[in-house]
């Protein structure tokens, strides 16, 4: 999975970005100190792989990882060159959701772009600039596409299809507001518009909102209702927080966010509403050579399934043994779990569960 951060210059993103993943972004109190996008990998924390590695002492430990692509700050006129310009929103296209930091903290030594705080003034900013840009990519598709459609129904019809995204972007709509037909969202997937990307919006509290009450900002609050507008998804973090908690040991992570009202990191929290936002889940391979976390569709059927390890595994799929996650702790050992009947064999019609630790049968 692969998330980009966007935001306007200063509202945190890449000191979130810092702490989340490690990676030593420069950020700096001015525009622009993010002058490339910077890649940081995380693993995808998961307390069942630690339960696996417990019980099988593997060779290897493999979690599901999440890479963040951190882009330096938009401001307006972006789309058209200002700022750092277009070079920055073509580093997004590949992303498969887009975490959009907004400021919801005041601070006068950090300075705010355009002077004041204001997180429906700069969420609009953005969107716009990313709508501007789309607008550019999808001109191209629809002058190309109508050039095929002479003659050619399927292609009048993607056509007209494509100008009604079109309308809805000139009207400062999202091209994910748009509602489409299977074959009309499967066309939308092929022209890369950033305003069809999944969002989270990661409004970016202080230390002080957590310990009173995140609800009691209105900044918050005004995200919040921007978010349910869009259906995107909202996520309260402070960058503060996660910036002191990134070097401490777990044990010492814990009571500072207990101490904070909090029970998960803000990356375990935003891992959460990744996979929810885009239909993730994740099943676990275990053994003394290699416990792993493997992430799939929500939906995803065992052979194909199988084929995220290897492509022969699915294409010579004979069974899956399966069992769950709680069943197989409860037991203690896989030979308990099969004593009780707990261990099950899945043919190619079985859709994978969250949590189900997976034996693949396979002959090629």
């Amino acid at each position: 999975m692969k998330l980009g951060i966007v935001g306007l210059p200063n509202v945190g993103k890449s000191t979130l970005f810092n702490a989340i993943t490690n990676a030593g972004a420069q950020a700096a109190n001015y525009p622009f100190c993010t002058i490339e996008p910077n890649v940081g990998v995380v693993a995808v924390p998961d307390a069942r792989l630690d339960r696996l590695a417990e019980m099988y002492h593997p060779e290897k430990y493999t979690p599901a990882t999440i890479e963040f692509v951190d882009i330096a700050g938009l401001v307006r006129g972006a789309s058209k060159g200002e700022g750092l310009g277009n070079q920055f929103l073509a580093n997004i296209r590949e992303v498969d959701a887009i975490v959009h930091v907004v400021r919801c903290f005041e601070n006068d030594d950090i300075v705010h772009v355009d002077g004041s705080i204001d997180p429906a003034r700069d969420i609009e900013t953005i969107n716009l600039e990313l709508i501007l840009s789309d607008l550019e990519v999808l001109d191209r598709r629809i002058d190309k596409t109508v050039k095929m459609a002479k003659g050619d129904k399927k292609y009048e019809e993607e056509a007209a299809f494509l100008r009604r995204v079109k309308a809805a972007l000139d009207a400062g709509q999202p091209a994910r507001s748009v509602s489409c037909s299977e074959e009309e969202a499967a066309v939308l997937a092929t022209v890369s518009l950033l305003t069809n990307k999944p969002v989270i919006y990661a409004a970016n509290l202080s230390e002080g909102d957590f310990t009173g009450g995140v609800e009691q900002n209105p900044y918050f609050r005004t995200v919040q209702e921007i978010a349910a507008a869009e259906r995107a998804g909202v996520l309260p973090i402070s960058a503060e927080i996660e910036a002191e908690i990134a070097g401490m040991p777990p044990e010492e992570k814990s009571l500072f966010l207990a101490d904070m009202g909090l029970t998960e990191s803000g990356l375990d929290r935003l891992v959460q509403e990744c996979y929810s936002l885009l239909g993730l889940i994740s099943y676990l391979t275990a053994g003394p050579q290699e416990v792993r976390a493997w992430t799939i569709r929500r939906g995803t059927k065992a052979p194909q399934a199988a084929g995220k390890i290897h492509s022969d595994f699915e294409r010579g799929f004979i069974r899956a043994e399966v069992v769950a996650y709680d069943d197989l702790m409860a037991c203690g050992s896989m030979a308990a779990a099969k004593e009780k009947g707990l261990v099950r064999s899945e043919g190619k019609d079985y859709v994978m569960k969250d949590g189900d630790v997976v034996l693949f049968r396979f002959n090629v």
